[in-house]
């Protein structure tokens, strides 16, 4: 429990999606919104449905580096990206040519700026050695608020360490702790009614088991569509 460690380096393929503009990317099966401001930028990837794990993977860091092809920028040895979306299977088309996301596959379609850092794009598809790596982030974890009375869903964002989330809890000032369910990608949810009092929450790493408990983020008066911060964060 406690630090990340990096993982061994693996064998992927990545391609990319989108345009220079990386306009694409925004949105995502992680639930992130706007990726610019929430500060995880143009580099991102969506993962293969055998790296994506449900969306327990959301959050997550990778250094890629393009391997053994004519392609790769020479001058770069690895750029990190922060896994955002999903890439879903084709199954139209064989896993080795145009179904890459297809299982059993680890695959990484990048945002096209962060793949043209480290092969020419002309290429649109390079083999890649990545691994997980521990998250650096500026600032402490971000609750985003979401649902109506009777159900709060709860985007995390910001996540150090290990970049992911493994299990949730919510704790009013007039309730105990209430365990969340996950939703779909970095979201959970709650159905109970914690209108007017401020809210906690516990949150546990999916790889480390690291768990934070951040208390009082959200205040009283606290709304939904609303961002709330902490300065607690993983390692």
């Amino acid at each position: 429990m406690g630090t990340f460690r990096p993982s061994d380096w693996a064998l992927a393929h990545a391609t990319f999606y989108g345009d220079d503009s990386a306009s694409a990317t925004m949105g995502g099966a992680c639930g992130y919104g706007n990726l610019f401001i929430n500060g995880y930028g143009t580099d991102t990837a969506a993962l293969s449905s055998t790296l994506f794990n449900n969306g327990y993977a959301c959050g997550a860091c990778y250094q890629i580096k393009c391997y053994n092809s004519t392609a790769c920028n020479p001058n770069v040895p690895y750029t990190t990206v922060t896994a955002t979306n999903l890439c879903p299977p084709n199954w139209a088309e064989p896993s080795d040519n145009g179904g890459w996301c297809n299982p059993p596959r680890a695959h990484f379609d990048m945002s096209k700026p962060a793949f043209m850092k480290i092969a020419q794009w002309t290429a649109g598809i390079v083999p890649v050695l990545y691994r997980r790596v521990a998250c650096g982030r500026s600032g402490g974890l971000r609750f985003s608020l979401q649902g109506n009375g009777y159900w709060l869903l709860v985007y995390v964002m910001n996540v150090g360490g290990g970049g992911d989330i493994g299990s949730m809890s919510v704790k009013g000032s007039r309730t105990s702790w209430i365990t969340m369910t996950h939703n779909w990608g970095a979201s959970y949810q709650a159905f109970a009614s914690l209108s007017s009092q401020p809210l906690s929450f516990k949150i546990t790493s999916f790889t480390t088991k690291q768990t934070i408990i951040a208390s009082n983020v959200a205040p009283s008066n606290w709304a939904f569509g609303l961002t709330y911060s902490t300065n607690l964060n993983f390692h």
